[in-house]
């Protein structure tokens, strides 16, 4: 199974993508609505083909990304039933299964930290995803949102550390760059709930925390119960002026077909160096040359009447051209993808 952890530095979040490798199907766990982007071009760099958008749980430090990634990629949406939330598909419960390709994952109810909470868990119980109930030496807060200490003590006890002791576990949130850690680990070290504490040690530990509301709680909330929809219901675009694709490196590139066809709406930037224009490659007609090297020093050359398309050999440099040329406060740039390579790959006209 493909799995990967990406994290948003803004909430601390810890999004999870795991994908059965035979059928490319894949789910993703805890996303974030401003690293949509970044999600999505994962999951298409990778081919992978996004069948569920899972909550562990009604979020209230961050908005969701799943009903982006359903808008982008027509998966269906999962959280627990108990949530209420809109735009839910997979209402979930205690006992319920999630299918991608030939994985599963178990959903186990670990209501506390809110009363809609669950932790999913492989079919081979090698790794669970735990959401806020149990983190790494620490609990979710349960001071809001229906959350109730005993009954979070009994989620953990019974729910998660009746996992094998070996089983990886995998929070929603990190505050001290922590990105796993294991059943035995906790029972043993986890100063809330580990050392063989009583429910009155774990009640007692969590309803003196005295912690401030989270920033986003007002925002997050009604946000989350729309399964992070926007109010509007509008899915935000990105550039208008072209098909352009941000991938997973953060560089926004467009296809070369589409250059192809739209010469003359865009101005073609070759960032080789002039040795260049004669080797096997060649040059395209009507585009500026101006190597990498130069280009802070050659701004005033560009046109600014139309967006600008950076090329290269194969794509590279001229993706570090977009980054200098943004940074220079040109919006509407973007890297010919795959260069002149596939440019030529293609059999597309000079």
């Amino acid at each position: 199974m493909l799995f990967r952890q990406l994290f948003d530095s803004d909430s601390w979040t810890y999004t999870y993508i795991l994908a059965d490798e035979a059928t490319s199907e894949a789910v993703i766990i805890d996303s974030v609505f401003e690293q949509h982007d970044r999600d999505l071009s994962y999951v298409r760099e990778l081919g992978l083909n996004v069948v569920a958008a899972l909550d562990t749980h009604c979020h209230a430090d961050h908005v969701t990304g799943a009903w982006l990634m359903k808008q982008a990629t027509h998966c269906q949406i999962g959280v627990a039933a108990a949530v209420g939330a809109e735009c839910t598909d997979l209402a979930l419960k205690h006992g319920d299964t999630i299918t991608f390709g030939g994985e599963t994952l178990h959903v186990r109810a670990t209501p506390g930290h809110t009363n809609g909470c669950v932790t999913f868990v492989t079919a081979d119980q090698t790794r669970a995803f735990t959401g806020d109930a149990l983190l790494i030496r620490g609990a979710g807060r349960t001071d809001f949102q229906e959350g109730n200490a005993a009954d979070l003590y009994r989620s953990i006890t019974t729910q998660i550390f009746s996992l094998p002791d070996t089983c990886q576990l995998y929070p929603a949130h990190d505050y001290a760059g922590r990105t796993s850690s294991t059943v035995a680990e906790e029972k043993a070290f986890n100063p809330r709930v580990g050392g063989q504490a009583r429910e009155l040690d774990f009640v007692g530990y969590m309803d003196n925390l005295g912690l401030p509301h989270p920033r986003k709680l007002a925002v997050a909330l009604p946000a989350n119960m729309r399964c992070g929809a926007p109010e509007d219901g509008i899915y935000p675009t990105g550039p208008t002026w072209a098909p352009v694709v941000r991938n997973y490196a953060g560089l926004f590139e467009v296809d070369p077909t589409w250059v192809a066809s739209h010469r003359d709406a865009v101005t073609l930037v070759d960032v080789r160096q002039a040795s260049e224009l004669k080797d096997a490659l060649g040059d395209l007609d009507g585009a500026l040359h101006i190597p990498l090297d130069q280009l802070r020093d050659r701004l005033d050359e560009l046109p600014s009447d139309k967006p600008v398309v950076t090329m290269c050999h194969a794509g590279k440099r001229s993706g570090m051209a977009t980054v200098i040329l943004r940074k220079a406060g040109y919006g509407d740039v973007a890297n010919l993808s795959g260069g002149l390579l596939r440019w030529r790959m293609l059999g597309l006209p000079d």
